[in-house]
């Protein structure tokens, strides 16, 4: 097949053949390793026949690949778990019982999702609006004062961590000068004024930190587009800087930029814990954390599930829509 439909179909079986590939290293990761695996999963405070139990409902005597060949049917189809007095069936995806606290982890995961997702495409909208403003700026003014005080500021916020701007921003923001309360996630069915007010701080605690890689980049994929041959001769021929910079170079530096708004919007799913830790916010970050403190097997697979489809799919997104900025990818 050729062409962009060709394209698409050959993005989607490779991230297809990814996904798979992640959930066999998880897979053998987590439920592979040495040790009892059904007492790490079921907790500490379950009884020898409870352990039993949860043995012979992840089929830990069989061959490995046919106890993978389970958990993969509980991803595609579903699969019903025993709970004791009766059978519970948990539809696909199914990530999973959390024996520790009788919940299914897809449900659990879904409970939690949308707080990260609400932190993570709100602190996008901003570090693209900021990091790229800035990095276009800084190309423009190369050799200027304000260009090597934006350099400045870009290089502070990328050795500056997460949790020391969320600090600043509380104490000044909310306890000097009580311009806002400090944040408590509100749902934005419930109220999408007050869920917007009580993100914007950790919007901008995650958003600085990024906007900062996303600034340096976007100067130096703009210097090598402006000093390219076509922009040189659009100069020639009188064309004004503000449509060269527009039009034309900032349209040949959004490649790099597509890439790294999908890593590190991919990473960001799973890695804003210390966002959601400082702020308060009931995410993922902070049900991962809680997770492995008690050992919980089933939510950390889950979870690590979860994040790892994000970024997979982040990337082909970001595939897709280099495609559609430059057709030579197609044909590459």
């Amino acid at each position: 097949m050729t062409g962009f439909g060709g394209f698409l179909v050959r993005r989607t079986i490779g991230t297809l053949i990814t996904l798979f590939a992640i959930s066999v290293i998880v897979y053998v990761v987590f439920y592979a390793t040495p040790g009892n695996v059904a007492q790490i999963t079921c907790g500490p405070r379950c009884s020898p026949a409870q352990v039993q139990q949860v043995a012979a409902q992840l089929h830990l005597d069989d061959p490995l690949y046919l106890r993978y060949w389970h958990f993969l049917q509980g991803l595609l189809v579903g699969r019903d778990y025993s709970t004791g007095t009766s059978v519970e069936h948990c539809p696909a995806p199914c990530l999973g019982l959390s024996y520790q606290s009788d919940q299914q982890v897809t449900r659990l995961i879904l409970a939690k999702l949308p707080v990260s997702l609400s932190l993570v495409f709100g602190a996008m909208v901003l570090w693209l609006v900021l990091g790229i403003g800035t990095g276009v700026l800084s190309a423009w003014r190369r050799g200027r004062f304000s260009e090597r005080a934006l350099t400045a500021l870009t290089l502070a916020g990328t050795a500056t961590p997460v949790f020391v701007i969320g600090l600043i921003l509380m104490i000044v923001v909310c306890g000097e000068l009580h311009l806002l309360p400090f944040p408590q996630y509100v749902d934005l069915t419930d109220d999408p004024e007050q869920w917007a007010w009580n993100l914007l701080l950790p919007w901008l605690s995650l958003a600085l930190i990024e906007a900062a890689a996303f600034a340096r980049l976007t100067r130096s994929s703009m210097l090598e587009t402006l000093a390219e041959d076509h922009i040189r001769t659009f100069r020639a021929y009188g064309v004004g800087e503000r449509s060269v910079i527009g039009r034309h170079a900032l349209r040949g530096a959004f490649a790099p930029v597509i890439a790294l708004n999908a890593n590190n919007f991919g990473s960001a799913v799973g890695g804003a814990v210390l966002t959601e830790t400082l702020f308060g916010l009931p995410g993922i970050g902070q049900e991962l954390v809680h997770a492995v403190n008690v050992v919980d097997l089933p939510v950390v697979v889950g979870m690590v599930l979860v994040i790892g489809f994000f970024v997979v799919l982040a990337n082909a997104v970001a595939d897709v829509l280099y495609a559609v900025a430059d057709r030579r990818v197609v044909l590459a």
